[in-house]
Formats: structure tokens, sequence, C-alpha cells
């Protein structure tokens, strides 16, 4: 049996399965915003707006300079944690 069978037209499964795979894109998406872990990918789309807007001229920082600079900050002032 193929993954593509279902139908007459052969792609009921596959629409069932790319909905399946959507969704679950959609979650993970969530749950990485939620935990912060796209935080890296979000500064990156900041930082080449404003390289693009001429307010940035300085190059960005690597991924390891970036959580790096982020948990010192979050030690030196903590906002919003329970630890």
């Amino acid at each position: 049996m193929s993954l593509t069978s279902g139908g007459p037209d052969g792609g009921g499964r596959t629409t069932a399965l790319a909905g399946v795979r959507s969704a679950l894109a959609a979650v993970r998406a969530y749950l990485r915003g939620v935990m912060g872990a796209d935080a890296y990918e979000r500064y990156l789309e900041h930082h080449r707006a404003e390289e693009a807007a001429g307010r940035c001229a300085a190059p960005p920082l690597t991924e390891r300079e970036f959580w790096r600079d982020r948990t010192d900050r979050q030690d030196t002032d903590p906002q919003g944690r329970c630890c």
C-alpha cells in the first residue's frame, strides 16, 4: 500500500499527512516561542532590519555571544523569574 493512496485521485492520505505535519510544525513553533528558543532567530531578523535602515553598523553577534549576553543580562537584572 502506498502512502499516497486513499482515494481515486491518490491524494487523500497525502493531504492528511500534510495537515498533521503542518499542525505539528505550528505546535513546535509555538513551543519554541514560549520557551525562548527562537530568540536568536528573532534577534537576527531585528538586526537585519536595523542594518537595512542604516541604524546598525556593527556585525551581528554569533549565536554563542548572543546567548552569553542574554544570560548575563538576566543574571544582572532578573525580571519575572522565580529563581
